[in-house]
C-alpha cells in the first residue's frame, strides 16, 4: 500500500467515487458522476490524501483549511472530511494510516485545531478528537408570530437572492467568527459555492446600516415550509426583526423551521410560542461534530482564569509531555519546566480538547477515560477553562 497527495483533477477518478459510495445512494448514475467535475473549483485548496494498491484507490480522506475561534482567538483549524474506504478493504487500517500523515502534514503546516463530523464518534475518539455540542433545529408556525407584527422596532430587514447579498453574509459570517467561541468557517474558494448555486433567500437585520442578523431560506411549495438555514443573531434585537419578517408569511406557509446554535432557547423567545427544538444524533449519518488541538500552541495567550496546575499529557501522538498552564496573569502561559509546588493531572489529549472547548468538567474527565484529575488539579482547571458551549457552524 502507498499514499500520495492526488491532484486536483485526480479526485474525479479517487476520492470523489470513493466519498460518493460512501455517503449518496448508490450506485450513481452517469449524470450525477458528470457532477463530479463542477465540485473541482470548490475543493481546489483541499489537501486529499488516497491509500492505493496496484492501482486502487482503497481509502481518501480529504482536509479543508479552515478557521476557528477557540475562546475568542481566530486560528487555523483543519477540517477533516471525505473519510471513504473502498468496501472491499475496510477494517484495514487504510484510514488510521491515512490520518495520521494528514494530521502530521497539516499540524507542520500551521493548523493547530482540527475538527470533523464523524462517521462514528467512538472511531475518531481513538484520534484524540471530543465531542462538541450539535446545532439544534426548531420549528414552529408563522401564526404564532402574530404579535410581533403590532411591534415597531428599530433597524430594517433586507431581502435579496444569496447571490446578490454574499458579500453581506460573508462579511456577517466572518464578524461572528470573531466573535463567536467554536464558529469555524471555510475558505473562500469553498464558500463560493453557496454563492455560484444561489438557491436560497438571504434575510438581513440592519441597524443603522449595519448587518447585526441573517438567515438564508428556501420556500419549498404553497402551504408548505420555509426551510431555513442557520439563523445567525449578534442580540436579541436582530432576532426579532428576522421572526417578524417570518410572521409576515401566514398566509403563504404552515411552519418555519431554522437551524439555531446550541446555546439558543427558543423556549423563551415569545410568550405563548409554541415550538419544536430538535438535535438528534444517530449512528450513521446524524453524528454531533468533534474537534481536537493539534498543537499546544493553540493555547497559548488565550484568556484564562486564575488558575495554575502541572499537565501530564498521555497517550497521543500529536500532544505530550508535561507543561505547567498558568493563568494567573489572565492569559494562558505554558511552560515547559516543570519544577513548582502546582497540583498535576493526567490528561489524553482529547481530555485536554474537552476543557480547551468547554465542554467537559474536569471532574467528568476520568469518568470518561480521559484522565486523572485529583480534586485540587480540578479546581485550577475549572478556573483556567470556564465551560462554554461551542458552535462550530460549518457543516462538512
Amino acid at each position: 500500500m502507498t499514499i500520495r497527495r492526488v491532484t486536483a483533477d485526480e479526485r474525479l477518478t479517487t476520492s470523489f467515487p470513493l466519498a460518493a459510495y460512501a455517503f449518496e445512494s448508490s450506485p450513481l448514475g452517469a449524470a450525477r458522476t458528470e457532477e463530479f467535475r463542477d465540485y473541482l473549483p470548490y475543493n481546489q485548496g483541499n489537501r486529499t490524501l488516497v491509500a492505493e494498491e496496484g492501482g486502487v484507490t482503497l481509502a481518501a480522506v480529504s482536509s479543508i483549511p479552515m478557521r476557528q475561534n477557540l475562546r475568542g482567538a481566530v486560528l487555523p483549524m483543519a477540517g477533516v472530511a471525505g473519510v471513504a474506504t473502498h468496501p472491499l478493504a475496510r477494517r484495514q487500517g487504510h484510514v488510521r494510516a491515512l490520518l495520521h500523515q494528514l494530521l502530521d502534514e497539516v499540524r507542520d503546516e500551521g493548523h493547530s485545531l482540527s475538527a470533523l463530523y464523524p462517521f462514528r464518534p467512538s472511531f475518531y475518539a481513538r484520534f484524540g478528537y471530543v465531542g462538541l455540542p450539535k446545532a439544534r433545529r426548531v420549528t414552529f408556525s408563522p401564526a404564532h408570530l402574530g404579535s410581533l407584527l403590532r411591534v415597531d422596532l428599530p433597524g430594517e430587514v433586507g431581502w435579496e437572492r444569496i447571490a446578490a447579498g454574499y458579500p453581506a453574509w460573508r462579511a456577517f459570517t466572518e464578524r461572528c467568527l470573531r466573535e463567536r467561541h467554536g464558529f469555524a468557517l471555510f475558505p473562500d474558494y469553498r464558500a463560493n459555492g453557496m454563492r455560484d448555486r444561489d438557491e436560497y433567500w438571504l434575510l438581513t437585520a440592519r441597524v443603522d446600516g449595519e448587518v447585526t442578523g441573517a438567515v438564508t431560506y428556501r420556500i419549498d411549495e404553497h402551504g408548505g415550509t420555509v426551510h431555513g438555514n442557520e439563523l445567525l443573531v449578534s442580540d436579541p434585537l436582530a432576532r426579532v426583526l428576522l421572526l417578524q419578517f417570518f410572521a409576515r408569511h401566514v398566509d403563504q406557509v404552515e411552519r418555519v423551521t431554522v437551524q439555531i446554535p446550541p446555546d439558543e432557547l427558543p423556549e423563551l423567545w415569545l410568550t405563548d410560542l409554541d415550538v419544536h427544538v430538535e438535535a438528534k444524533t444517530a449512528i450513521p449519518g446524524s453524528s454531533a461534530p468533534m474537534a481536537r488541538l493539534l498543537s499546544l500552541d493553540a493555547l497559548s495567550g488565550l484568556p484564562a482564569g486564575p488558575g495554575r496546575v502541572r499537565v501530564e499529557l498521555t497517550g497521543d501522538r500529536w500532544l505530550a509531555g508535561t507543561h505547567l498552564l498558568d493563568g494567573t496573569t489572565g492569559a494562558l502561559e505554558l511552560v515547559a519546566d516543570t519544577a513548582g509546588r502546582a497540583p498535576t493531572a493526567t490528561l489524553t489529549a482529547a481530555g485536554l480538547s474537552a476543557l480547551a472547548y468547554g465542554v467537559l468538567d474536569p471532574a467528568e474527565l476520568p469518568l470518561r477515560d480521559l484522565g486523572v484529575v485529583p480534586v485540587d488539579a480540578a479546581a485550577e482547571l475549572r478556573s483556567i477553562f470556564p465551560r462554554r458551549v461551542p458552535y462550530l457552524f460549518a457543516d462538512f
